[in-house]
């Protein structure tokens, strides 16, 4: 595994994928930011009962769903994608490596390349949010639980993403999956919190941690079972579908 690793981190670099990572993080976080410079909410800013900071962990969420379906769609679709064009999947299997061990070492490079990934941005938005001259305290513990399970739900999104593409040669079915689950993600924080829990998307919108009561945003709790429960569900279809590919001579 540690070869194959080192292998898919060598394919990024052609890829271009840190470069791609970096711009998406930096977009996301001025634009959950960017209406901390306006005057109605400035005006919030040393105001404890107007949750500032809940504020934007709610914008902050509902950009990431809005970016994250697609951003883990092309990661995925990119690194699978130059299997198809290179003969990949033949050139690994003359090493040994079978198909189902090349896409669970491509989830894991793209595991280990998100996580700092994403802690960036959410540091990123608390840092913007403090220089905009936010004074109430900031809350760690819903900023780094609304972290910790949006890297968890965007590494299982790759793995769905991965196994997508390995399946079909056109890059244009998993990018075009990953559009409309932005759509979805977004749609789901409008709707019923029990309609997103039935939508694979809508666990974007699940894992919030801020939301509006009464007209007032506040922090709220994740239902956290709800969340594990699809994660495993996930992790178990990824191991499944992976080892039906080992079967399979490509």
């Amino acid at each position: 595994m540690r070869r194959a690793l080192a292998l898919e981190f060598r394919k990024m670099r052609r890829l271009r994928t840190l470069p791609l990572l970096i711009g998406v993080v930096v977009a996301v976080a001025a634009l959950s930011s960017a209406s901390l410079f306006s005057g109605s909410a400035r005006e919030t800013f040393d105001d404890p009962s107007a949750e500032p900071w809940a504020a934007l962990l709610l914008t902050y969420t509902m950009m990431a769903a809005m970016t994250s379906p697609i951003l883990t769609a092309v990661l995925s679709s990119r690194q699978t994608d130059i299997e198809h064009s290179g003969v990949g999947w033949t050139l690994a299997s003359t090493a040994g490596r079978t198909p189902g061990e090349l896409c669970r070492a491509k989830l894991a490079a793209l595991a280990i390349l998100l996580a700092p990934a994403v802690l960036a941005q959410s540091l990123l938005v608390i840092g913007i949010g403090t220089f905009a001259g936010i004074q109430v305290p900031l809350d760690l513990a819903p900023w780094g639980l609304y972290t910790v399970l949006l890297y968890l739900v965007d590494v299982a999104f790759c793995g769905l993403y991965i196994w997508l593409a390995a399946r079909v040669e056109n890059q244009l079915v998993s990018v075009g999956v990953g559009v409309l689950g932005a759509f979805l993600a977004v749609f789901s924080l409008l709707i019923p919190p029990g309609l997103s829990y039935v939508i694979p998307w809508g666990y974007y919108a699940v894992i919030s941690h801020a939301g509006q009561s009464g007209g007032e945003v506040t922090y709220v709790n994740a239902p956290y079972g709800l969340v594990a429960g699809f994660l495993i569900l996930v992790a178990v279809l990824i191991a499944w579908y992976t080892r039906r590919f080992d079967r399979i001579e490509r």
